[in-house]
């Protein structure tokens, strides 16, 4: 779908403008094929698949915009970067808030990739080797994907499935000392209890899917907190977690570096999920 063709959503603010502008210039049309998963045209992807690798891993991600905005052509641009190192890759849109708040979304991403593995043997994926991952709002759905398992038995999925998670500049917690200027609206009534349900911080255990955590090292101070604890989390709980600190960027530049061929960040990522992908 072209941008034009979605139905409106939240007014941006300066910063998402700036956010969506600079999405769009990285996002020509390009080689890919999409798919509905469900009704809403917001639940959909792009795949992109490297060419003469069998059984390639998959990696799908989901877009940033502040649970309330963007789309899953805003990650388009990492697509034939990934293609081009034997890695299949799909972005995926979700409904956003206030008009879906929480589990919707993260539910939305959850069959996204259930989705993927029903698909697997036409897509020509490995169903064993599936990570997730995102950049800020996308990284909170990925993050909470690998670490409750709950969402997997009911789409007649196991735990085994994901091999991995790639989180940039995610949110991690939502609680009091969380940082947020404003409890995110994604999150419904405050007695929902979803500040906790939502948090992947709060769901860190013995056996969490291997995590790749990375924030800019100019990005906001307290997704730079949250992502350092949440690191120090899963490394308590002897989890497998590799963190970067991507240099010189903020939070839209951490966004930016992912799908920037001789950047900071891709070649780590790529390199990290062919080694867990064995």
């Amino acid at each position: 779908m072209n941008l034009t063709d979605y139905p409106g959503q939240e007014p941006l603010s300066e910063f998402g403008q700036r956010h969506h502008q600079g999405m769009a210039r990285r996002n020509p049309q390009l080689l890919s094929t999409e798919h509905a998963y469900a009704q809403d045209c917001a639940q959909r992807r792009l795949l992109f698949f490297p060419a003469a690798v069998p059984d390639a891993p998959l990696l799908v991600f989901f877009h940033g915009g502040g649970w309330t905005n963007g789309f899953k052509e805003y990650a388009a641009f990492m697509g034939p970067l990934f293609a081009q190192a034997g890695i299949a890759f799909a972005t995926a849109g979700y409904r956003l808030a206030p008009a879906h708040v929480f589990p919707t979304g993260w539910l939305d991403c959850a069959d996204a990739v259930r989705w993927c593995w029903d698909a697997r043997d036409r897509l020509g994926v490995a169903g064993g080797r599936f990570f997730v991952g995102g950049f800020s709002a996308g990284a909170h759905y990925a993050s909470l994907l690998a670490t409750r398992t709950d969402w997997m038995a009911p789409r007649g999925l196991r735990p085994e499935l994901l091999r991995g998670c790639l989180a940039v500049s995610g949110s991690y917690r939502f609680d009091a000392q969380a940082g947020f200027a404003a409890r995110p609206r994604f999150l419904g009534a405050p007695e929902s209890g979803n500040d906790i349900a939502a948090a992947p911080l709060a769901h860190v255990r013995a056996g969490v899917a291997p995590f790749h955590v990375s924030w800019g090292e100019h990005d906001f101070p307290h997704l730079v907190r949250q992502a350092r604890e949440f690191a120090d989390g899963l490394a308590r709980a002897q989890g497998d977690v590799t963190c970067l600190e991507i240099p010189g960027r903020d939070h839209l530049g951490a966004g930016y570096a992912a799908g920037e061929y001789d950047g900071p960040w891709f070649a780590a990522a790529a390199s990290w999920i062919k080694a867990h992908a064995r």
